[in-house]
């Protein structure tokens, strides 16, 4: 499973759910059932690895703001909801998480920002499929911190000052 065919699993699986984490999660252990152990363990790694790509944080204290706090938890689980996001979203977010503000149209905290499900979904199928537990995908291990510059996330100025446009949106 190359790069494309991992964000199309990920994208028709959204808009099938029209949004839903859950469904969406529910849908793609269905479809990766579909295919073999190993395209399974393919998704399984590229979900890793930017999983790992979004322990930044900056991403942090854009959750932060969205979700008005987010401990350790909720921000893995953002992350699995971002990557659920599709490649656009998760892409402009990686690279400027205050855009954030101008990609999600509707944003309800009671639903969005907890993609865990998703981040068991290839695992869960894998699971369906051979009857075992996935083995090790053989991806580096998450850095030990999150990457770039620790932000205080109780100074509520300095999220403002970094995330103008989601605080304008979200908190103001």
């Amino acid at each position: 499973m190359d790069e494309t065919e991992f964000w199309e699993l990920v994208d028709t699986a959204r808009e099938d759910a029209e949004g839903d984490p859950e469904d969406q999660a529910d849908l793609l252990v269905e479809r990766l059932g579909r295919l073999d152990p190993e395209a399974v363990l393919d998704f399984a790694r590229h979900f890793e690895s930017r999983y790992n790509r979004a322990y930044t944080w900056d991403l942090w204290g854009a959750a932060w703001v969205l979700l008005d706090g987010a401990s350790d938890d909720v921000f893995d689980f953002f992350r699995c909801w971002l990557i659920g996001q599709g490649r656009e979203v998760f892409e402009h977010a990686v690279h400027d998480p205050d855009s954030l503000a101008d990609l999600l149209d509707d944003f309800d905290d009671e639903i969005d920002g907890d993609g865990e499900e998703l981040g068991y979904a290839a695992d869960e199928a894998y699971e369906q499929l051979t009857g075992v537990v996935a083995p090790d995908l053989g991806i580096p291990p998450p850095p030990g911190e999150p990457e770039g510059t620790p932000l205080d996330f109780e100074d509520e100025s300095a999220l403002a000052e970094r995330f103008p446009k989601l605080w304008e949106r979200f908190r103001a």
